[in-house]
């Protein structure tokens, strides 16, 4: 069952307050899943329950996406704002330094977390953050063509093309490998998430000059790129891993970007695999020794 939560968040404008919708079920240490930009929690529907045999999983919306709320009106949606807001929203759930996993932007943010002292374990699935100036041009117009498309679509013609595995690849094979796997009903619910993400527009403007250029030291750091993926590349995960030396950098085959949906058991093991080496090292700063591969 969806919940709220607000919390106090520091911006520019000083202390203001946000108000995320999010999911939480099974029990042990704390997992957060993080969704990628125009998408919402229900991304995880497809590992959640497997994930949640072992953790509490806490699946939320970003700020200006799914049934979240914007942020309030001037405060930006980049990481200095979102990673903090981040741990934030942690502290009014009870949760200190959760394992963090993330797509595309929920990598970024995933990562940033880590980087930052706010994340036990990080697993990033295809992350933003590590494209050459043309791929991100290319990644940024194909969004925006999407978004397009999906708030030109007239409800009806949403609904008929969902109920077809044709159709749900023209709606969603640009970030599956297996569209035709989702449920009519999760491909409307994801077009409508998109058409609706009030947060969209601003996300798109602050990242337009990102690159995540830290190490994430002390902790497990699992980076995973799908082999199929068409939005981000998968050479860009070559990158991640000179940019973090000490993560372990994993292909996913038959995957697109967004993963979880075209090989739940093999997303799930290796989140999993990452939790589990973070609970095995205490998940300190300057603890144990990094993941390798």
């Amino acid at each position: 069952m969806t919940a709220t939560v607000s919390f106090t968040i520091d911006s520019p404008l000083g202390p203001r307050t946000a108000t995320v919708a999010y999911e939480r079920k099974g029990a042990g240490e704390p997992l957060l899943l993080l969704h990628g930009i125009g998408h919402h929690l229900q991304a995880w529907d497809p590992v959640a329950h497997v994930l949640a045999s072992a953790h509490d999983v806490i699946a939320v919306d970003l700020p200006g996406f799914g049934a979240s709320g914007p942020l309030p009106a001037g405060v930006p949606y980049d990481l200095a704002t979102i990673t903090p807001a981040l741990g934030a929203l942690c502290a009014a759930l009870g949760v200190e330094r959760p394992h963090v996993a993330g797509n595309s932007l929920g990598g970024l943010l995933a990562l940033d977390m880590g980087r930052t002292g706010l994340a036990r374990s990080v697993t990033a699935l295809s992350p933003a953050g590590f494209w050459s100036e043309p791929e991100r041009r290319y990644a940024f117009t194909t969004l925006r063509a999407m978004r397009a498309g999906a708030r030109a679509l007239p409800r009806p013609a949403l609904d008929r093309l969902s109920r077809s595995g044709a159709g749900r690849a023209a709606l969603t094979g640009t970030i599956y490998a297996r569209p035709a796997h989702r449920t009519p009903e999760a491909v409307v619910a994801e077009t409508l998430a998109l058409r609706e993400a009030a947060g969209f527009e601003q996300t798109l403007a602050a990242g337009g000059s990102v690159r995540f250029t830290h190490d994430v030291p002390g902790i497990p750091v699992t980076i995973a790129w799908g082999t199929r993926d068409r939005l981000l590349l998968r050479r860009q995960g070559v990158r991640a891993k000179h940019t973090v030396p000490g993560a372990r950098l994993v292909r996913l085959p038959g995957c697109g970007h967004v993963p979880m949906n075209d090989d739940p058991a093999l997303v799930a093991r290796v989140i999993l695999d990452t939790a589990t080496a973070g609970d095995r090292e205490g998940g300190s700063a300057g603890g144990g020794p990094h993941m390798s591969g």
